[in-house]
């Protein structure tokens, strides 16, 4: 197949965006993006009960999140329900298509008997080859024709080839008894319509792709490239399901995993490149290919995850990283930070990022830039402010006053300091900590001196010391 490659990811909006099928979206488009292709989207909205206007903002919700931007409008597949229905009667009028009169009473029927017989179960219509004149005027159904001998083999870039029997083909249904089109059909007429060169999805779709096939040759069409995933399963090998936790891309956003690391761990899960674990986008793009995926389920791990996540803050930039930041506070119900503490919290990024895993890591050791006066001291940092301590830093406030407030002179003073007094700067971390954050594991003590700046660090030890 030549030409420009086009992906495209097709959710049902019956629900949030799931991480097996966030990772299908992503494998959509890294292969796209990477070959300077097109990433398309399609809402698969022809089943009208289930389908919401809430579940399609999720799903567009978290493909933003992911950042995973498509090409063009978002395709709407119930729209485009004429159009299936006259690929249908195209393929009637061609003789590749009969119509079938027979009622859902007597297909039940034809199935008891076969399975009492120990036959087939596949049913088998007696208006295939009926003539017109003989057609009763009641509903019909329109069902294409099947082949009845050799093979269907489906070459998967993935899975390899797969062979199925085409006596183990239906005369699938194109058209209901309504005149509506089954999801079958509209898959199939929306792919070509769109350009669609590779089917990227899911290996539940695997033994679609075989009836799928039917259409396309019936009507002459290029059948696509297909590459069927494995799914995704828990740590238990199970499939992953809401007993493994957080399984829509809404709740990893508003446990606050940055994007980029979950992008990383995404592709990572069922895919590989050599021994790499952690890389950018660019280098994603670059190597991802069909033949590096994997023929088993992968196991989602949030050790492995927090862990690539982690990576990807410590290397981040830091006014992006703080509006993720901002967004992901807004996703998990958080209140906005206040002017000032935006500020702060951009001054301390660099001390925040190095061992952070996820948002709630780093805002946790931010607490200090994020806490105001006078400060809530934590049980266990209390501990380090008993008299003496506190005496400690009544002598020690002076002494920075006229400090140069750099970590060199800050450094300087409380040396000198320790020095006078005999003590081990060890034994005046703990206060000093508790002093300027109220908690016992913080940042450097001189880090949250230059952040906090003279004013505030001067005022916190007096709150304490007096």
């Amino acid at each position: 197949m030549t030409g420009q490659v086009v992906t495209r990811f097709a959710p049902s909006p019956t629900g949030f965006l799931h991480i097996g099928g966030a990772r299908t979206a992503l494998f959509n488009w890294l292969y796209a993006r990477g070959r300077g292709g097109k990433f398309l989207l399609r809402i698969e909205d022809t089943d009208r009960e289930r389908s919401t206007p809430e579940a399609t903002t999720a799903i567009l919700d978290g493909l933003s999140w992911l950042g995973l931007d498509h090409d063009g409008d978002v395709a709407s597949q119930f729209e485009a329900a004429s159009r299936h229905a006259e690929v249908a009667l195209q393929l009637l009028s061609e003789g590749k298509a009969y119509k079938c009169f027979a009622t859902q009473d007597e297909i039940a029927t034809f199935r008891e008997e076969a399975r009492a017989a120990g036959k087939s179960t596949l049913y088998q219509s007696p208006w295939r080859d009926a003539a017109p004149e003989s057609h009763p005027d009641a509903p019909y159904v329109v069902r294409i024709k099947a082949p009845r001998d050799g093979n269907t083999v489906i070459r998967d870039q993935v899975q390899g080839d797969v062979t199925i029997r085409n006596d183990q083909l239906d005369d699938m249904v194109l058209l209901r008894s309504d005149g509506t089109p089954v999801y079958m059909l509209a898959v199939v007429v929306d792919d070509h319509d769109m350009g669609v060169t590779h089917v990227i999805r899911g290996d539940d779709h695997l033994n679609n792709a075989a009836r799928q096939m039917m259409i396309y040759e019936a009507m002459g069409w290029d059948v696509p490239v297909w590459a069927h995933i494995p799914l995704i399963h828990g740590q238990d090998g199970k499939k992953m399901s809401k007993r493994h936790g957080a399984t829509g891309a809404h709740e990893y956003q508003a446990l606050g995993y940055p994007a980029a690391g979950m992008r990383n761990y995404l592709a990572r899960l069922g895919w590989s490149h050599g021994d790499d674990e952690f890389f950018s986008d660019a280098q994603a793009k670059e190597w991802f290919d069909l033949d590096g995926i994997g023929k088993s389920p992968a196991r989602f791990d949030t050790k492995k995850l927090e862990n690539i996540c982690g990576q990807h803050i410590a290397v981040s930039d830091d006014a992006a990283l703080l509006q993720e930041i901002i967004e992901f506070r807004a996703a998990a119900g958080l209140p906005p930070l206040t002017d000032a503490q935006t500020v702060l919290l951009r001054e301390a990024m660099y001390c925040l990022k190095d061992r952070a895993k996820t948002f709630p890591d780093l805002l946790e050791k931010a607490q200090f830039a994020l806490a105001s006066r006078p400060l809530d001291v934590e049980e266990k940092a209390s501990k380090n402010l008993d008299p003496v301590s506190r005496g400690i830093l009544k002598e020690l406030t002076p002494q920075l006053q006229n400090a140069s407030w750099t970590r060199e002179g800050l450094e300087a003073v409380t040396s000198s300091f320790s020095e006078a007094k005999e003590i081990k700067f060890g034994k005046m971390a703990g206060p000093l900590r508790a002093a300027l954050a109220g908690r016992a594991a913080t940042p450097s003590v001189f880090d949250m001196m230059l952040v906090l700046g003279r004013e505030e660090t001067l005022a916190r030890l007096s709150d304490v010391a007096e």
